[in-house]
C-alpha cells in the first residue's frame, strides 16, 4: 500500500483527541511529500541535523517535532522552527531551550520524558523528578518555553500486558500532575507496534513511522 493509503488507514482509527506524528526519520523528501500531499502536517525526527536539512527543503507549514534524545549543544540549530520537543529530561535542557528560543523571540512547547520502561537504555524521569521540575521556581521564570505534557516509551517487548501497564503508569502520572498543572495537555505514548494499546490507555499523541512509511533500511 502507498504512504497515503497507510496514513488514511491509521487516521480512520484515531479518536479526534489523538494527534498523529508521522515519524519521518531516515526517510527521503519524496516520502515526506507524499504524506504531506495526503494532508499530514506534523512530522517527527530524532536527529537535529537531519530535521534542519529537511525543514529547509519542505513546505513552511509543516510542524516539526524533535522526538529523539536531545543534546543541549544542538538545541540552537532547531530553535527557530521546532514546534514541539519530546523527551526533555532535565532542568539544564529546559534552560538551554529557553535561552535559544528567546534569541528567536519564540515560545517552544516541551514534553517531559517519564521513564516507564524496564529497559536500562530508555531515558526519562521518575515521578519525583517530574514534580521537582514542574514546581521549580527557576523553571517558572523561563518565559520562552511551555511544558505542555509528558511522554514515555514502553519496553520493546511482545508482552502486551507489560506494555499496557507501562502506558497506564504514564497516564496515572499525567493525571496526578494535571490536577495542579492545568497547562499539561499532552500524553505522548505509542508507536507503530503499540499505538492502539496506548490510545486505549489514554494517549493523546502517537508517534508512528514504519506503519506509514514502511520499514527502515
Amino acid at each position: 500500500m502507498s504512504i497515503a493509503e497507510n496514513l488514511q488507514l491509521i487516521k480512520n482509527e484515531l479518536p479526534k483527541k489523538v494527534t498523529l506524528v508521522a515519524v519521518s526519520k531516515t526517510k527521503p523528501i519524496t516520502s515526506i511529500m507524499e504524506a504531506y500531499g495526503a494532508g499530514q502536517r506534523i512530522f517527527g525526527e530524532n536527529k537535529i541535523q537531519e530535521m534542519v536539512d529537511k525543514q529547509l527543503q519542505l513546505p513552511g507549514d509543516i510542524r516539526w517535532h524533535m522526538i529523539g534524545h536531545l543534546q543541549r549543544n544542538k538545541v540552537k540549530y532547531m530553535a527557530s522552527f521546532v514546534s514541539l520537543i519530546h523527551g526533555v529530561d532535565s532542568i539544564k535542557t529546559l534552560k538551554e531551550i529557553n535561552k535559544q528560543a528567546k534569541k528567536h523571540n519564540r515560545v517552544i512547547d516541551c514534553l517531559l520524558q517519564a521513564k516507564i520502561a524496564t529497559e536500562a537504555t530508555k531515558f526519562g524521569l521518575c515521578g519525583i523528578e517530574i514534580a521537582t521540575i514542574l514546581n521549580s521556581l527557576e523553571v517558572k521564570e523561563f518565559k520562552n518555553i511551555n511544558i505542555v505534557g509528558l511522554m514515555g516509551m514502553a519496553t520493546f517487548t511482545d508482552d502486551k500486558k507489560q506494555v499496557r501497564k507501562e502506558f497506564n503508569n504514564l497516564k496515572v502520572l499525567f493525571d496526578k500532575f494535571k490536577t495542579n498543572h492545568e497547562e499539561l495537555k499532552i500524553v505522548s505514548m505509542g508507536m507503530s507496534s503499540d499505538f492502539k494499546l496506548a490510545i486505549e490507555e489514554g494517549s493523546t499523541m502517537i508517534r508512528v513511522g514504519s506503519s506509514i512509511f514502511g520499514n527502515r533500511n
